[in-house]
């Protein structure tokens, strides 16, 4: 199993610890599962920045970024090293540990779940 922390920069919204059956799906595709708030309006296919999260721990457990989601890094808000598109976040290892830190999603303008 699987093992993802999910942290909140709008510190209203209480901490979240996910185990699931990871392997080969994303992190915008747990957090859909989960019921976890994250905007994203392209529907997953790297052609936006709203599902822009911070990857804190466990970024090796992670495929490695592309140059194509790089550059839409570069149009979200508040980008920083480690930042990342949950929908390009696909989890390689089923006894993955990772931390995320979701952004606060009243500045971003997209689609909710």
């Amino acid at each position: 199993m699987a093992k993802i922390t999910f942290k909140f920069e709008d510190l209203n919204i209480p901490e979240k610890v996910v185990e699931t059956e990871g392997l080969e799906k994303s992190i915008l595709e747990i957090t859909e599962e989960q019921d976890i708030h994250l905007n994203h309006n392209c529907g997953g296919v790297c052609a936006c920045s709203t599902c822009h999260i911070y990857i804190l721990k466990g970024d090796t457990f992670l495929e490695e970024i592309s140059d194509k989601e790089e550059d839409f890094i570069d149009r979200a808000i508040n980008p920083r090293l480690e930042s990342r598109l949950a929908c390009q976040c696909i989890i390689l290892k089923e006894s993955a540990d990772i931390t995320v830190e979701i952004p606060d999603q009243k500045r971003i303008i997209g689609h909710e779940h």
